[in-house]
């Protein structure tokens, strides 16, 4: 009998801590951080903060350079194919790029290393049909320029490369497009 309640009673502390867990990445899933800079960097308050620029890698193998590719309002996200987080935001990468991809740099990069693997990046994006531009960093080097500790994260950048604000967990759609424009606003 004693070991049916122990039992019932650990049973019980277990489902109510992952329902406190549930409750609290629920809670900070959409905590956007506006006019905050990017973990890797520093500046003094109320300087504009420039993005760490870096290398990746296209789906061709060709080496892309981050810096190259400003012009316009960026939206830098790093994931990976095996993060559920990142897999449930893309949609709405996807959906916002078909529409305003004119207008803004959608720069995914994909984290390969670990459980990652560029040929894994590259069938995830094949099996579900994103249009938006994926660039792989193989080397690290990008993650390791924005402070990347866990994923998703995504930046928002001005035209000119300067840091707008950044989002360290899974955002909404509706989270997307108001900090994208709050990145055109700030070019």
């Amino acid at each position: 009998m004693k070991k049916q309640i122990t039992f019932l009673i650990a049973a019980l502390l277990f489902v109510g801590l992952l329902l406190g867990a549930v409750f609290l990445y629920n809670r900070l899933e959409n905590t956007v951080q506006p006019n905050a800079t990017p973990p890797a960097s520093s500046s003094a308050q109320g300087q504009k903060t420039s993005a760490p620029d870096f290398t990746v890698q296209d789906a061709e193998g060709n080496q892309v350079l981050f810096s190259s590719l400003l012009g316009k309002p960026v939206v830098l996200n790093f994931w990976a194919s095996w993060c559920p987080p990142c897999k449930e935001e893309m949609p709405y990468f996807n959906t916002v790029h078909q529409e305003m991809g004119d207008k803004v740099t959608f720069i995914m990069v994909n984290l390969v290393g670990g459980r990652e693997t560029l040929d894994s990046g590259k069938a995830f994006i094949e099996e579900t049909g994103y249009t938006f531009p994926v660039y792989f960093d193989t080397s690290g080097e990008a993650a390791t320029v924005y402070g990347i500790s866990s994923i998703p994260a995504t930046f928002f950048i001005d035209a000119e490369g300067n840091l707008v604000s950044f989002a360290r967990s899974k955002i909404s759609e509706d989270t997307l497009r108001q900090e994208i424009q709050k990145a055109i606003d700030a070019s």
